[in-house]
């Protein structure tokens, strides 16, 4: 059994208080606050963060596509970014992939949903990636239906681009999640997603009324790329009104065009948006994993113990006024303590 004391940011609100987490066989037993003082007065413990968008398998290719919009840089099939993939070798690809997951390990991402191309063999590549990590990778398979052997669910490119049916009917079949990218070139491809009854939307840039109110009474999340939006010229994702509607989390897509750092994606996030910082952590922790309905996301007793110590003294945070608006607006890698997931 561990105790780990200081500022915590317990339960969906993450109101601070200061408390202690107690953690046993990985798994938080007990949120309790505290009088005294014993531990570090300065610490702040927080969820370990869910990135509900990448595509890991591009790690290949960092900013090889600068200049480039959407569909030179990774439209399939013929995009800049295929063409690096395939061009790579199986252990080339596997190593840059694994140092991308350390990566987003040591900056405080307990689990990542990654939109993997190539089928069997990408999946294939990214289990191998991410083994002997402290990382969750929640897989979203593409290609043949045969993906979801390997996967944990199947993830579309988007309506317009193929035929999805059968393979949104095998993620049924299988009891896994179907997800699609939708409305980000455009708007055309949103009906004929949303037609397909998604797990999970990604990117609704250009999303409007209409496709909103499918999303509600169809009770769709979405996951939200703003960082990689930007780069790639397609606009601006309306988050604001895309709250209204229904659950939005924080991705940070493609490796190929944006590190994938939460921070610098919450950091991004609050300060382009009318959005408060309370939302812009629970976008990028909470609705992430509940998403996909993975146990972790919020400090609550039952959960996995995927957690975020920060040192609220660091020369970066030292006389912050609010230790939420600090961590989504300010906080970075320098300023973590300790991951633990």
């Amino acid at each position: 059994m561990e105790e780990i004391e200081g500022t915590v940011l317990a339960g969906q609100s993450f109101e601070p208080i200061h408390g202690r987490v107690v953690v046993e066989d990985g798994y938080i037993t007990a949120v309790e606050e505290v009088s005294e003082r014993d531990g570090d007065p300065d610490r702040i413990i927080l969820p370990a963060f869910v990135n509900a968008h990448t595509h890991v398998g591009d790690s290949v290719a960092k900013e090889a596509a600068v200049g480039l919009g959407l569909e030179e840089a990774v439209a399939p099939p013929d995009s800049l970014k295929h063409q690096r993939i395939e061009a790579a070798d199986n252990e080339t690809l596997v190593t840059s992939m694994h140092r991308t997951l350390r990566f987003m390990q040591r900056t405080g991402t307990a689990a990542f949903l990654d939109f993997r191309e190539f089928g069997v063999d990408g999946a294939r590549a990214l289990r191998e990636a991410a083994a002997g990590l402290d990382i969750a990778a929640f897989i979203f398979g593409s290609d043949d239906p045969a993906v979801l052997d390997v996967a944990d669910g199947f993830g579309a490119s988007g309506a317009n681009d193929d035929e999805f049916t059968a393979r949104r009917a095998a993620a049924e079949e299988r009891g896994v999640p179907f997800a699609i990218h939708a409305g980000e070139p455009d708007a055309t491809d949103i009906h004929p997603a949303l037609d397909l009854e998604p797990d999970l939307l990604v990117h609704m840039v250009h999303a409007e009324a209409e496709h909103l109110r499918r999303v509600a009474d169809q009770d769709v999340p979405i996951a939200v790329c703003p960082r990689a939006n930007r780069v790639l010229g397609v606009g601006r994702p309306p988050i604001e009104t895309l709250l209204e509607y229904t659950s939005v989390a924080l991705g940070s897509d493609n490796v190929m065009l944006n590190s994938p750092s939460m921070f610098r994606e919450m950091e991004y996030t609050a300060k382009t948006f009318d959005l408060p910082s309370r939302t812009v952590l629970q976008m990028a922790t909470t609705a992430g994993a509940e998403a996909v309905n993975l146990d972790c996301g919020v400090i609550e007793p039952g959960r996995r113990a995927a957690l975020l110590v920060l040192d609220g003294d660091s020369d970066n945070l030292s006389g912050i006024a609010d230790p939420v608006d600090a961590i989504v607006r300010r906080a970075s890698a320098l300023d973590i303590q300790r991951v633990i997931a």
